[in-house]
């Protein structure tokens, strides 16, 4: 959908019905996606009916399938489960109960249904759309149809979009739910790690993350017991005072065993007398609101699926709408049923790593990830090896947890690992510190900077720098931040040719809420930020919700990057966004204040505009309040919000002026890359200045997150660039351009969920996120009348 003539797209529904339903068990974001394919279909021209209580609604019809309009699913984006409910439905199994389902269908006209679940219930549609024509025969051999009726709908379209918080499907990388599910999660753990401290009063910080982990795809070898006791006194003996296990659903042992949680509470009680207590989380896991990236997930994935059935043909096979790297694709549904059925074939016959590979590149990625990182120990040999790690502009969640894989993956391969205080300028003053394995424990769910961090460049401190470097022995710096480590690091690199001392790795983790750093799509923090900012305007919305006839203007940060402005916006549901990418002038707010008033003549009285700090000059936050209010007078009255901080800070359930608790999206990735930033370091001893490193493009590199359907980590070359490039020719207000998030023709840009890669960070100045690249997501809306 990179190119779409809006007013063509407007037809294409006409003289069609599609029917949306929900099946199986609920997971968070149904309900995004029950509204995207609802207001997507009515935009289209189509017709478009709710079935409630999923196939149970579809057998008995009646007030159970409802035609939809525009208001049927307002302020529903934020809610979890499914307004429209889910049942499993035993006679939608038998001949007669799709019989009557066929029937109910069509009476309404609908021929193209979109379903919401998990594999029985996206199997269950393909087996309805291929018995469609026998059963239209049955029909009208029973007098309850014409002939004319049944040649009339004798097709019926299926899209199938994956709901399960699992994640179990094969042939998408994520499933409906999961994050939000892997949310939940967080918040337990995270709140049993706080009250195990003050119980315990703990005088030194908390090991984070699981000790140990137990799947179904993945049991452990024999004598497991054994290592997971050893492996808990270990940790025990470094210092730890909690540990923590998690066990899937369904994990079993080598000989298909169940391992339960009352087992391994019982064994590690008896070998090791720890005070042991076991959380079953349960439904917890599929209540709550959605996260961000679930409604923007859903979102798209509802769009997609309109389009799927829009162009469907007789002989298109039924299909599901799945994420591949960070693109929406339509696969053979029954071809990712029939893979995820080899999966459980494959456990049940005890071939567990390919059960393993079956689950897909992003499964595996992430279980190797975890061995990596959970099983990591103090190295016994020395290296001659050194590294400083040290955190570069504005405090972004997910630079702890960034710094804490870094320095354990480093003193596990025997390095010498220091940590330096208040970024460059740190550097300058000698606040370097040789770091510990403990000294890192509990760092993993903490938010902000640890180290301290400023916005420092070193170019007024370069001899300073230069000699602590020297003084330190160091070979590699570790750069974690914003716009400005990346500029740091270039200055590094164009001093190289007076200082030797500078010939050595940097390598750059982009971690800014802005997601302003050049060559990467993703950067550590701005999922976080991207969930504080949502949360906030689901309170605003509710609150002009309860007054009624008002306006909030809320003002992002993210300086002159519109990226937090753009996918808030869609996650909560605004009614516009102002970003400075997209220019806009007096004419386009004249029709979004006009689109304003006219909604409030509606039932939904209330209404939400984004605006990035930075989006104009001379249209400020204060200009559109004023704008609003004025032209809105006697219609609603407005209020302004300015989030500021509280997005780079976050709380669990409320929001603190200090401190933070991570999504698991800065989480996760922030472990995974620095790992892969270590392994990737050039050998010891290559011959160069200093005995180890020369000047070449794998020595300036920085780890980024890129759009691609299967993209995969790799070191970049650089390329005949000439000289050095200045990063302000090719970056306007610390915002690359184009950027992949931006709309075009009047579309909205989705959250990407790309992958790692490497690249050399002075060629990055000419890489940019290609335009139109990314989660794409065509509103088909004028702009600021807001389709989502």
């Amino acid at each position: 959908m990179a190119s779409v003539d809006l007013e063509k797209l407007r037809t294409t529904g006409a003289g069609k019905a599609i029917g949306v339903l929900t099946s199986g068990g609920d997971a968070q974001g149904m309900n995004a996606a029950v509204r995207a394919v609802t207001r997507m279909g009515i935009y289209v021209g189509a017709k478009v009916f709710l079935i409630y209580e999923g196939y149970e609604g579809l057998v008995e019809g009646g007030e159970n399938i409802k035609q939809a309009n525009w208001l049927s699913v307002s302020n529903i984006i934020q809610l979890g489960g499914t307004v429209i409910g889910s049942a499993r439905c035993k006679a939608f199994t038998t001949r007669e109960g799709r019989r009557a389902a066929a029937y109910n269908l069509v009476q309404r006209g609908i021929t193209n249904l979109c379903v919401i679940g998990g594999d029985g219930s996206l199997t269950g549609a393909n087996i309805f759309r291929s018995e469609w024509g026998s059963l239209l025969e049955e029909l009208v051999s029973e007098g309850k149809i014409s002939e004319g009726t049944a040649q009339t709908y004798s097709h019926l379209n299926i899209a199938g979009l994956v709901g399960s918080i699992d994640n179990d499907f094969c042939g998408t990388d994520m499933t409906i739910g999961t994050d939000s599910a892997l949310h939940r999660i967080m918040e337990v753990i995270d709140a049993i790690t706080t009250t195990a401290q003050r119980y315990l009063a703990l005088v030194s910080a908390l090991a984070s993350g699981a000790d140990w982990l137990f799947i179904p795809e993945a049991p452990p070898e024999d004598g497991w017991e054994n290592f997971m006791c050893e492996r808990l006194g270990e940790t025990r003996s470094r210092g730890s005072r909690l540990n923590i296990i998690i066990i899937a659903e369904g994990a079993i042992d080598r000989n298909g065993k169940p391992i339960s949680s009352r087992y391994v509470k019982d064994l590690v009680v008896r070998r090791l007398g720890f005070d042991t207590r076991v959380t079953v989380l349960g439904h917890v896991q599929r209540g709550g609101t959605p996260s961000a990236f679930d409604r923007i997930l859903s979102s798209k994935m509802g769009m997609e699926a309109v389009m799927a059935l829009l162009e469907a043909t007789p002989d298109t096979p039924a299909c599901v709408v799945s994420l591949s790297g960070n693109q929406s694709v339509r696969l053979p549904l029954m071809e990712c049923v029939q893979m995820t059925k080899e999966v459980q074939k494959a456990m049940d016959e005890k071939r567990f790593d390919e059960a393993i590979q079956l689950r897909g590149g992003s499964f595996e990625n992430n279980w190797n990830i975890y061995k990596l990182l959970s099983h990591q120990k103090i190295s016994k040999e020395k290296t001659n090896f050194s590294l400083a790690i040290l955190n570069v502009g504005a405090p972004a969640a997910g630079m702890n947890a960034a710094v804490r894989s870094a320095v354990r993956s480093g003193i596990s391969q025997g390095h010498t690992v220091y940590v330096v205080h208040d970024g460059f300028e740190g550097l300058a003053k000698n606040q370097v510190q040789e770091v510990s394995w403990h000294d890192v424990a509990g760092w993993l769910g903490r938010g902000g900077s640890m180290l301290g961090t400023k916005r420092t460049l070193p170019k007024g401190y370069m001899e300073k720098i230069v000699e602590n470097i020297r003084l330190h022995n160091i070979h590699a710096l570790l750069v974690i931040g914003g716009f400005e480590a990346y500029e740091g690091v270039l200055q590094l690199v164009e001093a190289r040719g007076r200082y030797e001392e500078l010939c050595i790795v940097m390598c750059v983790i982009p971690a800014t809420i802005s997601n302003n750093v050049p060559g990467t799509d993703f950067s550590l923090g701005s999922d976080t930020a991207v969930n504080a900012a949502m949360e906030s305007c689901d309170r605003i919305k509710q609150s002009a919700s309860g007054t009624k006839r008002r306006v909030f203007i809320v003002e992002t940060m993210g300086g002159y990057c519109g990226y937090l402005a753009t996918v808030t916006g869609i996650a909560v549901g605004a009614d516009a966004a102002y970003v400075f990418e997209d220019p806009f002038n007096i004419q386009d707010l004249k029709a979004n204040v006009e689109h304003m008033t006219e909604k409030m003549k509606t039932e939904i009285q209330r209404g939400l505009v984004l605006r990035n700090e930075k989006c104009h000059e001379h249209y400020t936050t204060e200009f559109l309040y004023n704008l609003y209010s004025s032209e809105g007078k006697g219609v609603f009255d407005c209020r302004t919000n300015v989030l500021g901080h509280l997005q780079q800070v976050w709380g669990v359930g409320t929001w603190i002026p200090e401190g933070c608790s991570l999504t698991p999206v800065p989480r996760g990735p922030g472990g995974c890359s620095r790992a892969r930033t270590l392994l990737h370091a050039p050998p010891h001893g290559a011959p160069g200045c200093r005995g180890y490193f020369i000047h070449t493009p794998l020595t300036r590199v920085l780890i980024a997150h890129c759009t691609g359907r299967r993209p995969r980590l790799c070191l970049g070359e650089t390329h005949a660039v000439g000289s050095q490039p200045d990063v302000r020719a090719v970056c306007t207000h610390k915002a690359p351009l184009p950027q992949g998030f931006l709309p075009t023709s009047g579309g909205t840009c989705l959250l990407d969920a790309g992958a790692h890669r490497s690249l050399p960070v002075d060629e990055l100045a000419t890489h940019y996120p290609a335009s139109g690249g990314g989660l794409w997501a065509k509103c088909g809306m004028e702009k600021g009348a807001g389709l989502l």
